[in-house]
């Protein structure tokens, strides 16, 4: 079963230096519908205006993701970690028994704009930890966290694997899940069909109890999307 969600009908906040697009109730945008996926609860579409950012503050037991899609971010946390974060960056903090950290933008003249996502880990109480990597734009699918950091990935604290998926022009993919019974996809650039129902910039996809997916890009250029399995 595949349930869709237009990009327009997500939640919005505009705070002059932060435009922001929720795919899950986060902040003041609250939707009973809508509160989470599985171990997914966030996905947040951040537009983030020159020399700014979200100052100093803190979360625990969370796994959060940055995917920086234009710009770049500084990053700073209470662990020690000071790092600059380019376009086509992923990072991962796993926030465990409590950490603090900042994110701004590193242009004083240019939009930043990321996806910054929280999966509930499956331990609580760790120690903090931070990963950072650019896993390049080959077509196919790329694997960029899984539970055990296999195969040169991220390590998440959780039984739930993120991919990077992304289909040249006139091209098909079949995605064959190998965990969970639940996929969520989140399409970042172009338009791409999933088992015939299709799927624009910003839309994303609840899907259970299917282990094939046949995703088609009728376009003609490439369409880049983000496929989580997860528990």
């Amino acid at each position: 079963m595949l349930i869709l969600r237009k990009s327009q009908d997500r939640g919005q906040a505009n705070f002059g230096w932060l435009n922001s697009k929720h795919s899950f109730s986060f902040g003041h945008y609250y939707d009973p519908k809508h509160l989470s996926f599985s171990s997914l609860r966030v996905i947040n579409d951040d537009i983030v205006a020159p020399g700014a950012g979200f100052d100093t503050h803190g979360h625990r037991n969370m796994e959060i993701i940055s995917y920086v899609l234009e710009g770049s971010i500084e990053h700073k946390d209470s662990t020690g970690n000071i790092q600059t974060l380019q376009a086509g960056e992923f990072q991962i903090m796993s926030a465990g028994k409590g950490v603090f950290h900042s994110e701004y933008n590193a242009s004083k003249h240019h939009p930043l704009r990321f996806l910054q996502i929280w999966i509930e880990p499956n331990t609580v109480g760790s120690k903090p930890s931070y990963q950072q990597k650019s896993f390049g734009k080959a077509l196919g699918l790329t694997t960029i966290a899984t539970s055990m950091g296999e195969n040169n990935t991220l390590k998440i604290t959780q039984e739930a694997k993120l991919h990077q998926l992304i289909i040249g022009a006139g091209e098909t993919f079949q995605f064959n899940q190998s965990q969970g019974n639940n996929i969520y996809v989140h399409q970042i650039m172009g338009t791409v069909h999933i088992n015939n129902t299709e799927l624009s910039a910003g839309d994303g996809a609840q899907i259970t109890h299917e282990e094939t997916l046949t995703f088609y890009n009728e376009s003609r250029s490439d369409i880049t999307a983000l496929v989580f399995e997860l528990p």
